[in-house]
């Protein structure tokens, strides 16, 4: 069997406990699938902050970039020091560190959950991960914001032809295993050079795909139209900000952002993440929903299925999803957040032992 080992960053707040719920689930699908799965679990966040100095310490990235995937829960960022005080932003770093340029994310209705659309919702968010208005990413040296005086400050936004066809691809390539139809979101009515450059890479990518359907929208009206018609939509590709925005929206369209799972993808590197943050006002209760980052791990698995041609690791990743809308499915298994009063963990523990019966029933 070969062994596989998945790094586990715990992070903050909910952070550490859901990354333990997403924990026993991998476990019971390698047992399950005979995955060979390992896990080390690596500190990042305010506990590598306090044992090192820096919310991301050089060794913590070492024995992560040595695993053949990572799972990330929750960061506080927003609450670090400075990054000259050791406060880095772990999933920023990530990104950039790994070249992981493909945010992938679902925004799919769940189980008996109703959505908040009306209609039920089956669309991804294909987000371009590595420039865009990211301060921490898109500069060669130093930070993309400068303060020119007390009273002014700039942003800088930078948009390539490399990223932008890459994230293209990716979307269309997504789009031929879907509904084919891929719609560029962007706003170059307004920044007509940079969102023009991005259009002009969709445009080229389409011309490839002859048999996916390609349109195009301006974000402002998108969010409008994924308000009134998101069943209208299969795969939306757009730029860094945009895609951050649109997906919280979409997901919480679909039910709730607490179900959003995410995947960052590069070409040798992977990275589950949950689309929430990491609700430190709840955090030791046994009362977070996992369910994101459950699903974002069934998105690493099934990533690196396709890589390693692997039919065991991409039967587990279906097995894991099949086992979460069974479990999402009765409303006594729910966490509070879905209405249910079931706790963290022991919600895992219906997700593990779900998955049995999906194994046993030749998922």
């Amino acid at each position: 069997m070969t062994q596989r080992t998945l790094a586990l960053l715990p992070g903050d707040g909910i952070g550490p406990e859901i990354t333990e719920a997403t924990r026993v689930v991998l476990a019971a699908a390698s047992e399950a699938f005979g995955l060979g799965l390992a896990f080390k679990t690596i500190d990042i966040g305010f506990a590598a902050l306090e044992a090192s100095g820096s919310t991301f310490p050089d060794a913590a990235f070492e024995a992560i970039r040595a695993c053949d995937g990572i799972v990330l829960g929750p960061v506080s960022h927003n609450t670090y020091p400075a990054r000259d005080k050791g406060g880095l932003n772990p999933s920023g770093e990530l990104r950039k560190r790994l070249d992981l340029f493909a945010n992938i994310r679902p925004a799919r209705t769940r189980a008996n959950i109703a959505p908040r659309a009306g209609v039920p919702l089956d669309m991804v968010i294909v987000r371009e991960n590595t420039e865009g208005f990211y301060a921490d990413r898109n500069m060669h040296s130093g930070p993309g914001e400068v303060m020119v005086t007390e009273d002014v400050s700039i942003a800088f936004r930078r948009i390539t032809r490399h990223a932008s066809m890459r994230i293209a691809r990716e979307a269309f390539a997504l789009a031929e295993t879907r509904g084919k139809h891929v719609t560029a979101v962007h706003k170059a009515n307004v920044m007509r050079v940079s969102d023009g450059l991005f259009l002009e890479c969709c445009r080229s990518v389409a011309a490839d795909h002859p048999d996916v359907s390609y349109d195009e929208r301006i974000v402002d009206a998108m969010c409008a139209h994924l308000v009134r018609s998101p069943d209208q939509y299969d795969v939306i590709v757009t730029t860094n900000m945009f895609g951050d925005i649109l997906s919280d929206l979409a997901s919480e369209l679909a039910g709730s952002l607490g179900l959003a799972a995410s995947l960052n993808a590069g070409e040798t590197s992977a990275m589950a993440q949950a689309q929430h943050g990491s609700a430190p006002d709840i955090a030791g209760q046994d009362i977070a929903n996992p369910s994101s980052l459950i699903g974002s791990a069934a998105m690493l698995l099934t990533w690196m299925g396709q890589r390693e041609n692997d039919a065991a690791l991409l039967k587990a990743a279906d097995a894991i999803d099949a086992a979460l809308e069974a479990a999402l499915t009765s409303p006594d298994l729910r966490t509070r957040d879905l209405g249910g009063s079931t706790g963290t963990q022991a919600f895992a523990a219906a997700v593990a032992a779900g998955l049995s019966q999906v194994s046993l029933a030749g998922a």
